[in-house]
């Protein structure tokens, strides 16, 4: 399941395996999907099927009768060498003579795509459709908020345990971003968030300190960001003037190695993560162990 929502490309977006979210009949119907499709399209070998949820309702987004850089993750995170199988059945072999069965999983896998973003100036590090990303990495665990924090460490990221966060996300998803702040509030930061995400804040309870953006004059947050004031930034924004209007503040997060989310759904994980990270339960086990 991908983290970060459809609109942004699926090697650009964190994803778990097994689903994060997803109910247990939902997991069915998806699975009856899939197997239709392979039995109709006659697909010998590995297949890749891209699907969005809205409301309950399935949607097929693409089907590739191909392999995705997918493939490597999944096997390492199943145990089986789904690569290998799927070459010996191009080449004739059957399906059944492997005699695979599903394995119900103990473990949680996340894989999160790795961007080159520091190395190009002038760069905006928003995702979207267009696919930036030069690599990937995974995090192992039994837990998803730890196996989400490993994923961030594999990427260079390292999520704070203290200080001060950012906020600011556009109007649709303020409500949304409830969850996160509380769970950052809950494990002692501090919270600032430009005049319009402030006021929405301040008016769910939470104490608020409110920054000027950067056109609204200095002291700015970019300037906050710079002088080591703030530890972890949520952004998200809409429109070409917004979006390029709050680009410097981005960069500077990205500048100044300050770990930023751009989507509600990894700042959900994030927050998670660090509670997570927090508690102390962060421990290293080869592959192996968990097969």
């Amino acid at each position: 399941e991908h983290i970060e929502e459809a609109g942004i490309h699926s090697g650009d977006s964190a994803c778990s395996l097994p689903p994060f979210s997803l109910g247990e009949e939902m997991l069915e119907e998806l699975k009856r999907q899939t197997t239709a499709l392979a039995l109709a399209l006659e697909v010998g070998g590995l297949m890749n099927v891209q699907y969005a949820i809205k409301n309950g309702e399935i949607f097929v987004l693409e089907v590739n009768p191909r392999a995705s850089r997918t493939v490597p993750f999944v096997a390492k995170t199943i145990g089986a060498p789904v690569a290998k199988i799927a070459s010996r059945i191009m080449a004739g072999e059957s399906l059944a003579s492997f005699g695979l069965s599903e394995k119900k999983l103990d473990h949680i896998a996340v894989k999160e795509a790795v961007f080159p973003f520091a190395r190009f100036p002038g760069v905006d590090t928003l995702l979207g459709p267009e696919m930036r990303s030069t690599g990937e990495v995974m995090g192992l665990d039994t837990d998803y908020a730890l196996a989400f924090a490993k994923s961030q460490l594999g990427a260079g990221v390292d999520l704070p345990r203290s200080g001060a966060v950012f906020v600011s996300v556009k109007d649709e998803d303020k409500k949304m971003v409830v969850e996160t702040v509380r769970i950052l509030a809950e494990n002692g930061f501090a919270l600032m968030a430009t005049r319009g995400t402030a006021r929405f804040l301040i008016d769910k309870g939470f104490e608020v300190e409110s920054v000027n953006k950067v056109l609204e004059g200095r002291p700015h947050i970019e300037d906050a960001i710079r002088n080591r004031q703030v530890q972890l930034v949520i952004n998200t924004t809409e429109g070409a003037k917004t979006i390029s209007d709050s680009k410097s503040l981005r960069r500077a997060a990205l500048m100044q190695k300050v770990p930023y989310y751009t989507t509600m759904a990894g700042s959900l994980s994030a927050a998670r993560a660090i509670a997570a990270l927090r508690a102390g339960n962060l421990e290293v086990k080869p592959l192996q162990a968990y097969f």
